[in-house]
């Protein structure tokens, strides 16, 4: 029985770790995940992870891949944020997301949008149609408050936190980090003004999205800040990505409105400039 008491000991306890495998943890390569979507080799896959209940997670993916999450228990609540990975000062602009295309509730065809009107991702797929675009994510004042703590490797960690964590790993601070959106767990406007939570859809909901421009993407698995349940309830989130093809003008996304087919002029129109398309 090896010890950790001595460097050696430490050592090779580590090395023994080798080969473990866990429920939630990353495969990599990504081409060794044990299933992979219809139509899909192994190779082209390029990120294959299950994220835990209060975990997060990051990846820098090309333009053209398809980044596929899943709610595997009913209980997910992937908070999203997107930026240009070429020039990170571009990202996610949820607000506009929602203004310019005149829809506050996200689903198939919506394109999300950066604060510099391009399209940064589209959604192409969504069995679900639980999401939220207007509350953002919790932050540690708010989840010490009604869970006693907030801290990233506390029991109830805040998204707003893990955010920050994943951010630094890409070169970002605090301060680039804007409103995110959240994937899985509903909110919907009622007539008077007020949020009513829907909450999940169920086990199994998965939403496509391709990414339009390479991106540095960030997620965090946390429940949702109006989520009105006392316990902090989030369970285990699935990424995939793999290898496909950008849109093009004859995409459904391109037509889903004069909105969006604005926004992907002016993607084509960065892209072809920098020498990407």
């Amino acid at each position: 029985m090896s010890t950790t008491a001595t460097t050696y000991g430490a050592r090779d306890h580590a090395r023994a770790q080798a080969g473990t495998v866990v429920d939630t943890m990353p495969s990599i390569p990504a081409s060794t995940w044990p299933s992979t979507p219809p139509g899909v080799a192994p190779e082209a896959l390029t990120w294959a992870e299950t994220v835990a209940g209060g975990g997060y997670t990051h990846k820098v993916l090309a333009r053209g891949t398809r980044l596929r999450l899943t709610d595997v228990d009913g209980d997910a609540c992937a908070h999203l944020l997107l930026f240009n990975a070429d020039q990170p000062w571009e990202r996610l602009n949820v607000a506009d997301t929602v203004k310019v295309q005149w829809n506050a509730y996200l689903g198939e065809s919506v394109a999300l949008l950066s604060d510099q009107a391009r399209v940064l991702a589209t959604i192409v797929a969504d069995s679900s149609g639980r999401h939220d675009a207007l509350c953002g994510t919790s932050t540690v004042d708010e989840n010490t408050a009604r869970h006693g703590s907030g801290s990233p490797e506390g029991p109830s960690p805040a998204g707003l936190a893990l955010f920050t964590l994943a951010a630094a790993k890409n070169g970002l601070e605090p301060r680039d980090l804007p409103p995110s959106l959240s994937l899985f767990q509903g909110v919907r406007v009622q007539p008077e003004g007020g949020l009513e939570f829907t909450g999940s859809a169920g086990a199994g909901k998965a939403v496509d999205l391709r990414i339009e421009i390479p991106a540095i993407v960030l997620v965090a698995n946390v429940a949702h800040p109006v989520d009105p349940r006392p316990d902090y309830t989030v369970t285990k989130l699935e990424v995939l990505a793999w290898r496909d093809r950008p849109s093009t003008p004859d995409s459904p996304e391109w037509t889903h409105s004069p909105e969006a087919r604005r926004a992907f002029e002016n993607t084509a129109d960065y892209l072809t400039a920098r020498g990407i398309a």
